[in-house]
């Protein structure tokens, strides 16, 4: 026991050593990334709230029953008349652009690294540990470097959940592109297609379904993280759980935790569905089919071809 205690790893003194070098080498890195997460973040954020609510509200509900079905758009329209009851309108905004807006910088960075990872086993290899670290360090360890290197605000916070929630997105992607059998692949390459129409046209339509499910999974990773961001200054409805967890309120913490679970729902739903767009109903034909009474398209054809059959 004496020997174990005597032996000292300074890890933490290397890392301390390391934020040190970046922050006196690396500051015009640090502050070109900080700009353009920034640009995303805040002109999303900006946009939705120079909308006026009861357009923003109208478009989602126009969104869910496009590309959901009416009973979803009736939830959404109830959740939009709650969160404005509930006077979190600002709050939910910000919310929904920071999650946005981390997930597409989290795609964007995320699925070229799971195509890499797909195309090569050594990459693969490379990157795996990176993403098994990323997923089970806790969550709050983030916040120490993003508050170092990016100060305080919306750009830390959005950096925070941008790692945190980008794994599912690059795992997902190399696993749906592997997944493609073998036999669609020979039939691609059969045709003549290059290596970029064979990713184009046949691994990644036939990957489709798992790449989505990694955007979800990203997506619901990053709402996981808004309450975390909020202790360096993200804001949002993770600000009203945090003033509630301050105050023990717990009126206030459970109205911000209820506008975190609708803005949940719709970003579930909605990435769920893409790719199932109602049986190929745009959405003028979807509300005429329901203001008139009519079954869907499809069913239509299939009662006709029944009722031939009989």
């Amino acid at each position: 026991m004496e020997f174990v205690k005597e032996v000292k790893i300074p890890i933490g003194a290397w890392v301390e050593a390391l934020v040190n070098w970046i922050l006196d080498n690396l500051q015009p890195l640090l502050d070109a990334i900080s700009a353009a997460i920034g640009a995303v973040s805040t002109t999303l954020e900006d946009f939705l709230l120079w909308l006026h609510p009861f357009v923003l509200a109208a478009l989602l509900i126009a969104i869910g029953l496009w590309r959901v079905n009416w009973k979803f758009a009736v939830f959404v329209a109830v959740s939009m008349f709650l969160i404005m009851g509930m006077n979190l309108w600002e709050e939910t905004v910000s919310t929904m652009a920071l999650v946005v807006s981390a997930a597409f910088v989290a795609l964007v960075v995320g699925f070229p690294v799971g195509v890499a990872m797909a195309k090569n086993d050594t990459i693969e290899a490379v990157v795996r540990p990176i993403l098994d670290f990323m997923q089970t360090m806790p969550p709050f360890v983030y916040l120490i470097p993003a508050a170092m290197f990016f100060g305080l605000g919306k750009v830390p916070g959005t950096i925070a959940t941008v790692i945190f929630a980008m794994p599912p997105a690059v795992r997902l992607t190399n696993l749906g592109i592997r997944q493609v059998s073998k036999e669609n692949v020979e039939a691609g390459l059969a045709f003549g297609c290059t290596d970029r129409q064979l990713l184009t046209k046949v691994q990644l339509p036939l990957a489709l379904p798992s790449i989505m499910a990694g955007v979800n999974q990203t997506i619901m990773l990053a709402l996981s993280m808004v309450v975390i961001a909020s202790m360096i200054g993200a804001g949002g409805l993770g600000n009203v759980v945090l003033t509630g967890i301050q105050r023990l309120n717990v009126g206030l913490g459970f109205e911000g935790g209820l506008g975190v679970v609708i803005v949940a729902i719709l970003l579930d739903r909605l990435t769920q569905s893409i790719g199932q767009v109602g049986h190929g109903e745009g959405l003028v034909a979807k509300v005429r089919r329901l203001l008139g009474g009519r079954q869907p398209a499809a069913e239509d054809e299939q009662e006709a071809k029944t009722s031939r059959a009989a």
